[in-house]
């Protein structure tokens, strides 16, 4: 469900908070390969120059637009005593990563929309789970802890080097009865995609349900969940959307909102209550993915989410994601030259990379190294995870080339 420019703004516009504060010639500038348009983004984001922060697959800093925006909500709303309503900006959520409003459920990250899917699905004692042996924390504990409470059986994998190997160690582990894939859709472990387009279309045929880690999905990729074909997404709108910290939604495919439990319900949860009816009851539940982020929102923070959808449309999606592209293969590029010197963990394969990579340094403890690095003014990010004791280093559009060339200096220098 591609959704055009004009559609997009005007969601927006019904909006006093989402676009107010976005440069009215924003995307009247050329959009090209050069890195003086990238540096013009740049002046948008208030991070130090005193230090390269290149940890966005942790947070990702929100550009000046999207604080505006969330300021300027919180200034509204605390003047005027009205906390406000969140529709609007469900609405365009929505519409960012291609499906209906009635499918966007909100949530504080994309934990907790795992936690709803995870708890959600029906499931039953023998039921199977395939899930990856990369998975971060978010994951793996929802499916690990209805798995010791209900009797699931969980299968992992180890991706492959390539996304058709990954694809095919996937296939092999389905029986009937395997009802959920749950794998992220990029790694926090190695930043590797995964296909998840063929996994969907494989289960789809087979009645398997696909819930899906998106942390690193919406603001890497031009993003549309319907033509990807999963039945959840999960996702945080504070990593590479650059929203504000503890905003997130979640995808539900409509036609499966029939057929999912909600557990934690509160207002907006419902389809009518009666506590003077005897029995008192509950008449039924939001026939919407509503049902899921019940009682009070902040509209603070999904007006600066809605903000931050409309930063990257400003500057389109497709730019972005090749902005994004551009700036990894280039550090891996860069780190492949070391050899015999550190290792690249991160698949070689084109199509299996887009916004991290990892490495491991073969002459020192992963831990040494990485204090010797961020001693010298960057900040990157250790993985554990996995057994793989590596370096992650996680760039964005307001990175440079120039900060990448630093930076492996920076590495050769300790590795």
């Amino acid at each position: 469900m591609k959704t055009n420019r004009r559609d997009f703004i005007n969601l927006l516009s019904i909006s006093p908070f989402a676009l107010k504060s976005i440069p009215s010639n924003f995307s009247t500038q050329e959009k090209n390969d050069s890195e003086a348009y990238w540096e013009d983004i740049r002046k948008k984001f208030p991070l130090t120059h005193n230090r390269i922060y290149m940890n966005n697959g942790t947070f990702g800093p929100s550009p000046k637009p999207v604080l505006d925006s969330l300021k300027t909500a919180l200034d509204q709303s605390n003047t005027s005593g009205e906390y406000g309503h969140t529709d609007e900006f469900r609405q365009v959520l929505a519409h960012f990563v291609g499906v209906k409003e009635n499918e966007i459920s909100l949530t504080h990250n994309t934990t907790e929309g795992i936690n709803i899917v995870c708890w959600a699905i029906p499931l039953q004692a023998g039921d199977e789970v395939i899930i990856s042996l990369h998975e971060h924390v978010g994951n793996a504990l929802p499916w690990l802890n209805r798995a010791k409470i209900d009797g699931l059986t969980l299968k992992t994998f180890e991706p492959g080097a390539t996304q058709e190997e990954t694809f095919s160690r996937i296939k092999s582990l389905i029986t009937t009865k395997t009802k959920v894939i749950a794998i992220p859709h990029i790694s926090c472990t190695l930043g590797q995609v995964f296909p998840v387009r063929e996994i969907a279309a494989l289960a789809r045929k087979k009645g398997i349900f696909t819930a899906i880690d998106g942390a690193h999905g919406s603001g890497t990729f031009d993003l549309d969940l319907k033509d990807l074909g999963c039945d959840f997404y999960a996702t945080s709108c504070h990593k590479w959307m650059l929203g504000p910290n503890g905003s997130g939604f979640l995808y539900i495919n409509e036609a499966l909102l029939p057929d999912l439990q909600a557990l934690q319900v509160g207002a907006y949860s419902d389809a009518g209550w009666d506590l003077y009816s005897n029995p008192p009851e509950i008449k039924g539940y939001n026939p919407t993915a509503h049902r899921f982020d019940y009682g009070s929102q902040s509209m603070p923070l999904y007006a600066a989410a809605a903000a931050s959808a409309e930063f990257h449309q400003e500057i389109g999606k497709q730019v972005v994601e090749k902005r994004v592209k551009t700036l990894s293969s280039y550090l891996f590029e860069g780190l492949a030259e070391m050899k015999g010197k550190l290792k690249v963990l991160t698949p070689e394969e084109a199509e299996s990379r887009i916004c991290m990579v990892t490495f491991k340094p073969l002459h020192k403890k992963y831990q040494e190294f990485a204090q010797m690095v961020s001693k010298e003014g960057f900040r990157i990010r250790q993985v554990p995870e996995s057994h793989l004791d590596a370096i992650r280093i996680s760039t964005h559009i307001y990175n440079s080339k120039a900060e990448i060339d630093l930076l492996l200096k920076a590495i050769e220098k300790h590795v």
